[in-house]
Formats: C-alpha cells, sequence, structure tokens
C-alpha cells in the first residue's frame, strides 16, 4: 500500500514591523496548528513567510478567518544560470529540494530572463513584443522581446558589461565596492565637464573599455582631479552610449515600446535620461521598482511563471550553467 507524504506549503504576505510574525504564530497556534518549518524572506518594508505546518487546511483556515494573507505555492522557479558556480549550485540544489518535498513543479529558468521579467510585477499593462535594454554587473544586451519566452539579441558588449564598468571605475577613484550607487551618488555633486571617448560600432554592440579606461588614465595622471565632475563625466557618457543604441534599435524594428532591466537600470542618471526621451518622442519607456532591479526572486518567480504557462518544465537533473545564454 503506497503512503502519500506531499508538503504542502503556505506563505503569508507581511508588513514588515514589530510582532507580525508573532501574530501569525498565535493564530496558528490557538487553532492547534504545529509549525513543522518555517523561513523568512524580508526587505524594509515587507517580508514573506513561508511555512510547513502539521495541518495545512486547519492553517490555510486560521489565516483566512484572521485575515491575513497567504498563498498557496503552485511551482518552485529557480535560476540555473548565467552566474557564478557556486551560488547557482546553491540555489538549484534547494529548488529541486523545495520542489520535490512540495510535490510542485520545477521551472529553471535564465537569470537574465528573470531581469528582463522584474517588469511585468512593476508594469502589469507591459506585453511583448518590446525592445529590452539588460543592463547590469555581467551584462549589456539589447533584446526584442518577441513573446514571453521568444527573444532575439539585438546587440551586446564586446568588452565590459556597463556595471562592471562602472565598478572598476568607482575602485580607481576610491569609492569602493559596489561602484554603481557609489558613482550616481557622487555624480550629482559633479558637472559632466569632462569630454570622454565614446566608441561607435557600426551595429547594435556596445563597449565601454576605452571610456573605462580613459578615465583611469586622467585619474592616474591627475589624482587631484574633481571626482565628482569625473563621475558626472563618466555617468552622462555611458549614458548617451546606451540611449543612442537604444534609438537606433527601436527604429530599426519600428518599436515604440522600451524597458530597462537589470541592477544598472537602477541608477537616476539613466533612468532621468530615458525619461526625457520618452517626453521627446512617441516611446514608452519602462523600468522595474529600484528594489527589483537587482538580483530577487521575486524577477525568477515572475520568470519561471511565463515559462510554467507556455508548457516548460524542468526536472531533477537540472544542473547550473554558468555561462547560460539568452535565447
Amino acid at each position: 500500500m503506497g503512503v502519500s507524504n506531499t508538503v504542502q506549503q503556505l506563505s503569508v504576505f507581511l508588513e514588515n514591523r514589530e510582532g507580525r510574525l508573532e501574530e501569525v504564530l498565535d493564530v496558528l497556534a490557538k487553532k492547534g496548528v504545529n509549525i513543522v518549518a518555517l523561513s523568512l524572506a524580508d526587505t524594509s518594508d515587507y517580508g514573506m513567510l513561508r511555512l510547513i505546518v502539521s495541518d495545512p487546511h486547519k492553517g490555510r483556515a486560521a489565516l483566512k478567518e484572521a485575515g491575513k494573507e497567504f498563498k498557496d505555492v503552485d511551482l518552485v522557479a529557480c535560476t540555473y544560470g548565467p552566474g557564478l558556480v557556486g551560488a547557482l549550485l546553491v540555489g538549484v540544489a534547494y529548488g529541486k529540494a523545495l520542489a520535490y518535498a512540495l510535490n510542485k513543479p520545477l521551472i529553471g529558468t535564465n537569470h537574465i530572463k528573470g531581469h528582463i521579467a522584474a517588469n511585468y510585477i512593476s508594469h502589469s499593462e507591459l506585453k511583448p513584443p518590446f525592445l529590452c535594454l539588460i543592463i547590469s554587473g555581467g551584462h549589456t544586451h539589447l533584446v526584442h522581446i518577441k513573446d514571453y519566452n521568444n527573444f532575439e539579441i539585438l546587440g551586446k558588449t564586446r568588452d565590459d558589461a556597463i556595471g562592471e564598468a562602472f565598478d572598476k571605475v568607482a575602485r580607481v577613484i576610491g569609492l569602493g565596492y559596489p561602484g554603481g550607487p557609489k558613482v550616481d551618488k557622487l555624480a550629482k555633486e559633479g558637472e559632466p565637464n569632462i569630454e570622454l571617448p565614446k566608441t561607435h560600432l557600426d551595429n547594435l554592440d556596445f563597449s565601454f573599455s576605452g571610456i573605462k579606461t580613459a578615465v583611469i588614465n586622467l585619474h592616474h595622471k591627475n589624482p587631484d582631479i574633481n571626482k565628482a565632475d569625473l563621475s558626472a563625466s563618466f555617468e552622462k557618457t555611458v549614458t548617451e552610449i546606451l540611449v543612442q543604441n537604444t534609438l537606433k534599435a527601436a527604429k530599426k524594428l519600428n518599436i515604440s515600446t522600451i524597458a530597462l532591466a537589470g541592477g544598472v537600470s537602477a541608477n537616476s542618471y539613466i533612468r532621468n535620461e530615458f525619461l526625457k526621451l520618452e517626453k521627446s518622442s512617441n516611446l514608452k519607456i519602462y523600468y522595474p521598482d529600484p528594489i527589483l532591479c537587482t538580483d530577487n526572486a521575486a524577477m525568477i518567480a515572475s520568470a519561471g511563471y511565463y515559462s510554467y504557462i507556455s508548457g516548460e518544465k524542468s526536472d531533477l537533473t537540472l544542473n547550473a550553467i554558468p555561462n547560460l545564454k539568452i535565447s
């Protein structure tokens, strides 16, 4: 005789305020529902409490009666690349174990697809087709989003990713890591009055090694150079490159909807320049909420959802692929 040991998880959405966790645990305790395991992921404002309980049905009813917002888990999504192999292996192993324990579908998704899908969380009205500029520490891509899971790479960096260039510039001028937010902050105190080189390519590819090297050389030759002005000039020049290539791609595709994605899309100057572009053209520009720009679980869940409804599914042989390509 077979015995089913399917485990069900309850997820409770909470304000990140003192006493909220105690309230949930008290509700379950009063109904005689025991906690088998729990985990909590939180931000400055909200948290997601995940519970495995002795009686999921009684627990669900108790939380509903108490007015707590909860959701059952429908599937488990995890990223399996690209990225650092150690981090990917941990995430994939946890995702597979959780999917197995909960008896739920497993979806392995591309990390870059996750950045794109962060826009769907912030903008429910955004639907393909559109053009996406992905700018992060490891990637600078212009991608034609034909459908939720159908992409065409139009251009990419030939050397440094833009986030990598920000980090290297920040390190050289003494700002430390992570460089992007620190350069963005310092640039607000300066003027973009230093002329820096821009590499012009025949296609839609990017190159940031030249401007990065120019900034480093300027600082080495003159350590007393105004760092705020240098940061502002660097930020302005790389943004001009991003805007120029994005406009070229939009005209090539005859497309008017553009989304930004990736950690560098949280940069305030880049956002403002694309907002100016939107106001001066017929283009509609989208970008995720800042909290969704950097690596996060919500974007992977969003990408996993769209993969799942298109019929994709992974099995327990899923493994990390550090150099996974977007396709």
